[in-house]
């Protein structure tokens, strides 16, 4: 009869419940998934998932055997009448005051709570993670998974790049921590310098070199070597292959440097317009000639450009003449000094250059930079 009085009892005590009350119970036994919970004679289940807002591992990182709890009821299952119990349901909702708390661009600081292959989550305070995605970790370094960089524990400082609280999301930067190489790369290497790294990585397009911690530059395949046409860098390139070459140009927006090493080779040329100066009487073969202007090859790939002395008489000629009239007396001029031997006559050029001719030219101008030379018919 007294058993039949305690169920009778109990089975009142249990109807009475209903979701949402909050009771005080004895931490009865402790599980892998959490803990049981005496409500005097009723038991119900605390899982690990609902006693903190925190992540937590282990259901006596934060309850005890013996201990008593208040605890908020979040189910009866209407066939088993089993419980299923909240304890943080009991504390502040640390999600709910985190725009009014956090705002981007802040600094914070947070532990490193787990790793995944696109990124670390770090708690910066209980119950509020944010993460860092594999991408901000560092600002040229490329990483293949978190752990090259963090580990579960690590204390970091991060900044905070986007805040979705309706999502419980928050984006954090590492990399924005640390100071940006790119902010003085004008500065350190501007256009024109030469620079030297390794071979970080080649694609069929290019080899990318690091300049500086952080900074990259692209040398495209046809910036490698002048002498011949590469299928790929690999050709001639080896990775952590230390190389020199010369900044093209730089995109800071885009954060894009565009290097040449071929341009830092001595060619043929230069070696020519090193050894020779303005006045030199050189040997040529004339490739191409028309009535004004001929290209005389020097040497093997030196090439150099002839403006015909007929041709530049005859303009200068032209541009002293009045306007509808002809000028007799210069004509007389011209041609007296054509007899005397002292001026060309004014043959067309392909008269006076053929091509295929070897003939004698004095060089008038030796241009460097440009990698160009003149030259004139002797």
């Amino acid at each position: 009869m007294l058993e039949e009085q305690a169920r009778g009892l109990l089975e009142d005590r249990r109807a009475g419940l209903k979701e949402g009350d909050i009771l005080t119970g004895t931490v009865r036994s402790l599980m892998p998934y959490g803990a049981f919970v005496d409500l005097g004679g009723i038991d119900g289940l605390l899982h690990i998932s609902d006693m903190a807002h925190t992540r937590i591992n282990k259901a006596e990182d934060v309850v005890a055997v013996g201990q008593q709890i208040q605890v908020r009821i979040l189910k009866i299952d209407p066939e088993t009448k089993k419980l299923s119990l909240g304890l943080k349901q009991l504390q502040p909702e640390p999600w709910a005051t985190v725009p009014e708390r956090f705002k981007a661009g802040q600094r914070v600081s947070g532990t490193v709570t787990r790793l995944q292959d696109f990124g670390a989550f770090v708690e910066i305070e209980p119950g509020v993670e944010g993460l860092i995605h594999i991408s901000e970790m560092s600002w040229g370094k490329k990483i293949r998974h978190p752990k090259d960089v963090l580990k579960q524990g690590d204390r970091v400082d991060a900044v905070i790049l986007a805040i979705k609280p309706e999502e419980r999301r928050i984006g954090l930067g590492l990399k924005q921590t640390l100071a940006d190489p790119w902010t003085e790369v004008r500065l350190n290497f501007p256009e024109g310098s030469q620079v030297e790294g390794p071979v970080t990585r080649m694609e069929k397009f290019g080899a990318f070199v690091q300049i500086a911690d952080g900074v990259e530059g692209l040398v495209h395949v046809s910036e490698i070597v002048a002498d011949r046409r590469l299928n790929h860098p690999s050709d001639v390139l080896r990775a952590g292959q230390v190389v020199q070459a010369l900044v093209l140009a730089i995109d800071t927006e885009k954060r894009q440097i565009k290097l040449s090493m071929k341009q830092l080779i001595p060619t043929s040329i230069d070696e020519y317009i090193a050894e020779h100066k303005a006045g030199d009487k050189v040997s040529g073969r004339v490739v191409e000639a028309d009535a004004a202007h001929a290209t005389v090859e020097l040497g093997e790939g030196i090439r150099a450009q002839c403006r015909l002395a007929a041709a530049t008489a005859t303009a200068a000629s032209d541009a002293e003449k009045p306007e509808g009239k002809a000028d007799l007396s210069s004509l007389s001029s011209l041609l007296s000094a054509r007899w005397k031997g002292n001026a060309p006559a004014p043959a067309a050029a392909p008269e006076s250059l053929a091509q295929g001719q070897i003939r004698s030219f004095k060089i008038v101008k030796l241009d460097a930079a440009a990698k160009k030379i003149e030259v004139e018919l002797i």
